[in-house]
């Protein structure tokens, strides 16, 4: 009997927080631990290894390697309202051979903007989306 409660009451508690939206913003000091976690190298948070455009983010930048090889670099505007100037100075600030690709190798997510050096695999995107925390 007490197992059923126990079970009842996780079941009640998971399906309470699933409609809950949180607006807190990322952060690259929230997320960094959780990359390396989740098997990313060189997880740097430092402004002069993180490039330009992530180094003067208002939340932090992050740079990180997946297993693969495919570099990440996330930048973190201070709202979601602030994540389309910081799209646009990726955009700018790229190398022309690559401008044509961004739309495959950025995305947005809440406050956090993401660049990788390739199109990730859907693993990865996860794993990076994932760790996104506060």
């Amino acid at each position: 009997m007490a197992r059923t409660i126990g079970i009842a009451l996780a079941v009640a508690l998971l399906a309470a927080g699933c409609g809950v939206r949180n607006s807190t913003p990322f952060t690259a000091k929230g997320t960094a631990g959780c990359l390396k976690a989740h098997g990313f190298t060189g997880v740097t948070t430092n402004p002069v290894k993180v490039g330009f455009i992530a180094g003067f983010a208002d939340k932090g930048g992050i740079r990180a390697t997946s297993a693969t090889g495919n570099v990440l670099t996330i930048a973190f505007a201070a709202d979601a309202g602030s994540t389309g100037s910081t799209e646009q100075a990726f955009r700018s600030h790229a190398p022309k051979s690559l401008r044509p690709h961004m739309s495959d190798i950025m995305s947005a997510n809440r406050n956090a903007v993401l660049v990788w050096t390739i199109s990730p695999k859907s693993d990865q995107l996860d794993a990076a989306t994932r760790c996104l925390k506060p």
